[in-house]
């Protein structure tokens, strides 16, 4: 024999319903009938007042859909490498190079980028001399534009002084 699942039961189901702040067209579809079904049958609604409801309702689904899109496009354009490594375009980069042919290691090479482009899902950074590497293959990252201090040879720390007495 078959048995009913308890939490189908009535008495097992939410009483209160749960407000929602959006008025979506399944709710607006709902008031639409609703309203068809109670109107006074001596004084139905006016055409005119019918078909402005439908295109207001037209208006609202487009809308939703345009929203839809557009998040849709936002959340891809932030989840792409390329946005995601274009600040990378112009700084220079040390990376370990390998030999195309036996795979084995050479010297830490160091270059610009000049291009960021994306394969397989994967940001390839597109460099001065000619290699093109891995985003995730980077050793160093700086900024060739940035002063560099060469009076000073104490290096400076971010942050608030330490104050005398505590180490």
């Amino acid at each position: 024999m078959t048995k009913i699942d308890p939490s189908l039961y009535l008495h097992n189901q939410p009483d209160a319903r749960t407000p929602s702040p959006d008025l979506g067209k399944d709710e607006f579809m709902k008031i639409l009938m609703t309203q068809l079904q109670n109107q006074d049958p001596t004084n139905p609604m006016d055409d005119r007042e019918f078909i402005s409801q439908m295109a207001t309702f037209s208006s609202l689904e487009q809308m939703m859909n345009m929203t839809n899109s557009i998040d849709k496009l936002v959340q891809n354009q932030m989840e792409s490498p390329v946005v995601k490594y274009s600040h990378m375009i112009g700084k220079e980069v040390s990376y370990q190079a390998y030999d195309q042919e036996t795979g084995e290691k050479l010297d830490v090479e160091t270059s610009k980028v000049a291009a960021v482009s994306q394969q397989d899902g994967w940001a390839i950074l597109e460099l001065e001399n000619g290699e093109k590497i891995y985003a995730d293959s980077i050793l160093q990252v700086s900024d060739p534009e940035a002063e560099v201090d060469t009076d000073n040879t104490e290096e400076k720390v971010a942050g608030p002084e330490p104050s005398e007495g505590s180490e």
